[in-house]
């Protein structure tokens, strides 16, 4: 007992404590994919961080949650068929991802304090964790400006707002692995810049942006062939919207054409970074040789979602190893600054 009671004031009980937020994390951005793909992120439309962490309790509070949500597009132009139990099935998954996004918040500060508390958090590290509390609460902001696009005019939430809001939480989770990593790795030695693994995180982060554009515009919808486009190099009519440089953020077809470019960027940087990898000893090796296994898996499960038209189960699987790939990247890059060989 004395034993674990000293580790949970150790700097590595800190570490651990961050991968278990990162894992929350994790969690909430596959309930968040799902509860895209599901169309339930509209199912509440208010936001009530305080009293809104209860469901209805009874039959006139869920006749009230439906009554609000009829009043949406969504309902009065896709869903006007949907009755009450049909309601509760999207209400569910949207309650659910808001919920651990407030369990996140507790999870974060209480641990801290005690952290904090222990000295395993020293006093000159503080800032860096308010900032990401700070980051936390912004992302729950971001996810009601998010909702709140598809409140009055539109059915589906504004693809630009849900590429912001997957953005900011792969950000916050890429932070928190590193700080995380700090803690438990603690390397010592001479610094590298890791530049090539960084550049990969990069374009791994971006290529995520291109699939949440992707998502918000329905575009794994169409053009379900490949490596051709149903026939075509290129999509047909890329430049239709007015003015053309909305395009690559409007248009279904040349949204897709750009995931897909993505991804080949990503794999070739990918498999670079695998066969530089070989060189390495230790972590720094075996970083890399997952970099290069999940990349694999990554852009075959993107085929087959594809060919498929984005079933629920595979679109989900989809995001998820790939935010997985980012983490590797974060790891990698971390573990590339002390490798014996760069």
């Amino acid at each position: 007992m004395q034993g674990r009671q000293s580790f949970w004031k150790t700097r590595k009980a800190v570490g651990v404590w961050l991968l278990a937020i990162a894992a929350v994390i994790m969690g909430m951005v596959t309930i968040g994919g799902l509860t895209r793909i599901t169309g339930s992120g509209l199912s509440i439309t208010e936001w009530d961080p305080i009293m809104g962490a209860l469901p209805p309790l009874n039959d006139a509070a869920w006749a009230e949650a439906f009554a609000k949500y009829r009043m949406i597009p969504q309902f009065l132009i896709e869903n006007s068929n949907m009755t009450l139990a049909g309601f509760k099935g999207i209400f569910w998954w949207e309650w659910t991802h808001r919920l651990l996004g407030r369990l996140l918040g507790v999870l974060f500060i209480v641990p801290f304090a005690w952290f904090a508390w222990a000295g395993a958090i020293r006093k000159s590290e503080w800032p860096r964790f308010v900032v990401l509390f700070l980051l936390g609460g912004l992302q729950g902001f971001i996810g009601w400006w998010m909702v709140e696009s598809g409140l009055e005019t539109r059915i589906s939430v504004s693809q630009y707002r849900l590429a912001i809001h997957l953005g900011a939480a792969i950000l916050l989770l890429g932070a928190i692995l590193w700080i995380a990593l700090e803690y438990i790795r603690d390397l010592t030695g001479e610094r590298r810049k890791p530049c090539r693994a960084f550049a990969l995180a990069a374009l791994i982060y971006v290529q995520m942006l291109l699939g949440a554009l992707v998502a918000g515009l329905h575009a794994g919808l169409i053009y379900n062939t490949w490596p051709d486009m149903d026939g075509r190099s290129f999509p047909e009519k890329a430049f239709a919207i007015s003015p053309w440089w909305l395009n690559p953020f409007e248009n279904p077809g040349l949204v897709q054409f750009d995931h897909r470019i993505g991804a080949y960027i990503v794999a070739g940087v990918a498999f670079y970074t695998y066969t530089n990898g070989l060189l390495l000893i230790g972590a720094a090796k075996t970083s890399a040789k997952l970099l290069g296994a999940l990349t694999a898996l990554q852009i075959g499960l993107g085929i087959v979602t594809l060919l498929m038209q984005a079933p629920e189960g595979l679109a989900a699987l989809h995001q998820v190893v790939a935010a997985t790939l980012f983490c590797v990247a974060i790891w990698h890059a971390y573990e590339l600054r002390y490798s014996a060989i760069a």
